[in-house]
């Protein structure tokens, strides 16, 4: 008899999009001059939890980014590659839960393997200026490309749609986004369609350097599971006029979200 462990983000993917997203709000608010420039972007996450089992799944997740920054519009193309290391019976659901059927092995093992390719466009729908809101309306969509008899994923796309907003004073900058998330469900489980959101504080330290927190939560993927609560501190560097770097350290505090997590990406504006 199939069951799931929990509702999880295994690898909180839209945490690490809305950093990324946050960054380059940022620097883009004060280098206008980078709309219409094509950016490449890498760099490696790693997480781990027992999502309230009795054994610890480690993922490793290394996304290669290709993101176009216009006037009004950001698109994004990301393709992954990912590792995943746990119970035999663990599912890795990019945007959704690890699920487990209860006859499956709990020998821990190692799978890895191309992720789930997401692409996503931003839509920047007002911008009161560098001292001002800034509303942006965003898609993304997760294409089931991971493989799914490894364990990698469900093979299923899922859909997110989500408001973004930023308020600049001064030195500081406090964001949000609200979004709802539709799930792709696999044979055998339902997954529910949830809502979800986020809200943060990022101050400016100088011209090159900002960091802040940020505080994401969602609700239960599945009726059994746990909702999603974690906390996310991150740093963004201005290293040039053409690359960027990111790190984060996340915390989480529910069974719906690895214990701990952190990451560091590099981007290059061509």
């Amino acid at each position: 008899m199939k069951n799931a462990i929990l509702a999880s983000s295994i690898i909180s993917f839209f945490t690490s999009v809305v950093i990324s997203f946050f960054a380059s709000v940022i620097f883009q608010t004060a280098h206008a001059e980078e709309a219409g420039k094509l950016s490449l972007e890498t760099g490696m996450d790693y997480n781990t939890g027992k999502y309230g089992g009795s054994q610890s799944t480690d993922i490793l997740y290394v996304p290669f980014t290709t993101k176009y920054q216009g006037k009004e519009w950001t698109l994004r193309l990301t393709v992954p590659y990912i590792q995943i290391t746990g119970p035999a019976s663990i599912i890795s659901v990019m945007n959704g839960v690890p699920l487990t059927g209860a006859a499956a092995s709990n020998t821990p093992v190692t799978r890895s393997g191309m992720g789930d390719v997401i692409a996503a466009a931003t839509h920047n729908a007002y911008n009161g200026g560098s001292e001002g809101l800034i509303v942006n309306l965003t898609g993304k969509v997760k294409l089931g490309t991971a493989s799914s008899s490894q364990g990698l994923g469900t093979g299923k796309n899922d859909y997110a749609f989500q408001s973004d907003l930023y308020q600049v004073k001064g030195s500081y900058t406090t964001f949000g986004n609200f979004g709802y998330r539709i799930y792709g469900s696999p044979a055998g489980y339902t997954l529910n369609n949830i809502f979800y959101g986020s809200l943060g504080e990022s101050y400016k330290f100088n011209q090159e350097t900002s960091g802040g927190m940020m505080l994401d939560v969602g609700q239960k993927v599945i009726s059994t599971g746990s909702p999603i609560v974690e906390t996310i501190f991150f740093v963004n560097h201005k290293l040039d006029k053409t690359w960027k770097a990111q790190g984060y350290f996340l915390k989480g505090f529910t069974n719906g979200v690895p214990n701990f997590g952190l990451g560091a990406s590099i981007n290059h504006a061509i």
